[in-house]
């Protein structure tokens, strides 16, 4: 009888779980599967992503269906997604940028962020005002719409700011003091740097300078419209060749890629006391991008990078499938509970084509950052653990 008890109980739950996967694929709404799996099938560089309380996770990135802007997509619980289509044009009343110029117009790496019950997106793009007829040419601008999915329009005709030299990779960080600040990186353009690396690629004959992206950070003013002060150089390439950084840092230069050093894609938060700022190295282009942090007790600074960098890195050399990580954002399982790193890669199956991956990461109790990825195998839902 207990037998025939328990084959009845296996019986009825089969034909529960049965149904419920039924009922579940005919349904609309977004699967609740208990796994998901990298690299999602979206088509970006850059992605950032947004949350917006009571509503969705809205991503945003480089590339994608946009022409002469940026698209969006939108998602309930980070693993399924709903194209949103176009939402930012540069041919929008205040447009500052020449989309003929070089890479397209070069509409790279936005960011969203909700203010005062306004959407802004902050963004570069190459600027029309181009007396010296510069190649790369990169401002930073910002326009708003009233809903994530835009339209956006530009606050101005014009970028943000022009420090004097290209830039690109704007991030914002909302500061619990009050103050708003403005991160992104200086581009190599032009901007070549002595240092033992470049003493050591001389040597070998293989370039005659290197030039380098450093990342600064500046207080925005709270309508948006310009800085406040001067910038502040935050983080550059170590100089030195026996830094525990330089060895991943100038791979694109030591394996004879290119003559440049990277520091770019910054995403800054703020954990307890402590300002952690995500950064990338190495050619975005290639296989060694990859991403580190550093910490400061001050927006502005001093940071020191971490001891455990690379925290994300290509893994081929262990028998998988990824390279070229980089240029995250951060963003938190719909419980809230669980911390996620959001970046582009490519695989051995997309070859050349960035698509997004979302990983879990941590902030251990010493402080220190660490990445649970690149990962392509199945995993936990976020929220599910």
């Amino acid at each position: 009888m207990k037998q025939l008890t328990q084959i009845s109980i296996a019986s009825l739950l089969l034909t529960l779980t049965l149904n419920t996967t039924a009922l579940l694929a005919q349904s609309a709404q977004p699967a609740t599967g208990p796994t998901y799996q990298n690299p999602l099938p979206i088509a970006f560089g850059d992605p950032y992503v947004l949350h917006v309380k009571g509503d969705k996770y809205y991503m945003y990135g480089t590339g994608g269906s946009a022409k002469n802007g940026f698209a969006a997509y939108s998602s309930a619980d980070l693993v399924h997604w709903k194209d949103e289509g176009q939402v930012y044009h540069a041919s929008n009343s205040n447009g500052w940028s020449d989309s003929t110029a070089a890479w397209n117009g070069a509409y790279w790496a936005p960011e969203v962020y909700e203010y005062k019950g306004r959407f802004y997106i902050f963004y570069s793009a190459q600027w029309k005002e181009n007396p010296g007829k510069e190649l790369e040419n990169f401002r930073i601008g910002v326009a708003v719409s009233d809903r994530p999915t835009g339209p956006f329009t530009d606050l101005n005709n014009k970028p943000v700011f022009d420090p004097g030299y290209p830039v690109i990779d704007a991030n914002i960080l909302f500061d619990k003091n009050g103050k708003i600040y403005l991160y992104y990186s200086r581009c190599c353009y032009k901007h070549p740097v002595e240092s033992e690396v470049a003493d050591w690629a001389r040597e070998k004959g293989w370039f005659d300078v290197i030039e380098e992206s450093w990342v600064y950070g500046v207080e925005l003013k709270p309508d948006f419209s310009g800085v406040t002060g001067e910038p502040v150089l935050l983080l550059r390439p170590p100089v030195k060749m026996d830094d525990k950084q330089s060895e991943w840092e100038s791979r694109s230069v030591t394996s004879k890629e290119i003559n440049r050093r990277w520091t770019e894609g910054s995403v800054a938060f703020k954990k307890g006391d402590t300002y952690y700022m995500m950064y990338s190295a190495n050619y975005f282009g290639g296989r060694n991008y990859a991403v580190g942090y550093a910490t400061s007790k001050s927006p502005l600074g001093p940071f020191t990078k971490a001891a455990n960098n690379p925290v994300l890195q290509k893994n081929v050399e262990n028998g998988g499938i990824v390279t070229g990580t980089g240029h995250n954002s951060i963003t938190y399982s719909p419980d809230g509970k669980e911390m996620f790193c959001v970046y582009h890669a490519r695989t051995s199956e997309t070859g050349e084509k960035r698509v997004v991956f979302i990983d879990r990461m941590e902030i251990q109790e010493d402080g220190v950052l660490v990445v649970e990825g690149p990962t392509t195998a199945p995993q936990a839902v976020p929220g599910s653990r």
